[in-house]
């Protein structure tokens, strides 16, 4: 244990907290169908290695760890399952809502940031300012996350998105967080 530095988590009285609602655009549905906010808490993780992180997720069992990976580049949501992402390394400007939406969010991304992604919600990586990767995690209750791109055919995919459950507990801070107060 003498290598393994200790993480970190920001206080929620000094979390900075951005919430945003993202009409439809085109076959993306955004936050239109649930009307629960893209979140970002800015900074969750003051310090903290890719398996400190999953470590903390796991032990707060709302959601499970499935991937370490960037974002991709095209525009995509999930129908099946809304997404906790974790910045673990780098930074990077990402779209959320679609690029051509005139309601789109493009923040820029840090280490330790948490992205709380509703069911529906279009995102995709703008530009790797350098070695951006994340923890990808889905709510342990929900089934396997599929890939949508707001093409004809995925109409009955979307109506789906209204039958599933939001958070019990919240995925980062448990008993009391964020994604609890929308």
């Amino acid at each position: 244990m003498g290598s393994q530095k200790k993480m970190s988590i920001t206080p929620l009285s000094l979390l900075r907290v951005t919430k945003h609602q993202i009409p439809a655009f085109k076959g993306i549905p955004n936050t239109s169908i649930q009307g629960k906010p893209l979140i970002i808490y800015h900074g969750a993780f003051a310090s903290a290695s890719a398996s400190q992180i999953e470590a903390h997720l796991n032990s707060i069992a709302q959601v499970t760890p499935q991937w370490r990976y960037t974002m991709y580049s095209d525009t995509h949501f999930h129908s099946t399952t809304h997404e906790v992402l974790v910045i673990s390394s780098g930074s990077a400007k990402c779209c959320f809502g679609h690029e051509d939406n005139p309601h789109r969010v493009e923040p820029v991304l840090d280490k330790g940031d948490v992205v709380v992604i509703p069911a529906g919600v279009g995102h995709r990586l703008i530009q790797d300012y350098g070695g951006f990767q994340m923890v990808g995690s889905y709510p342990s209750s929900s089934t396997r996350w599929d890939m949508c791109y707001g093409r004809v055919g995925e109409e009955d995919k979307v109506k789906a998105i209204s039958d599933l459950t939001w958070f019990g507990r919240d995925p980062v801070y448990g008993d009391d967080g964020p994604s609890l107060h929308v």
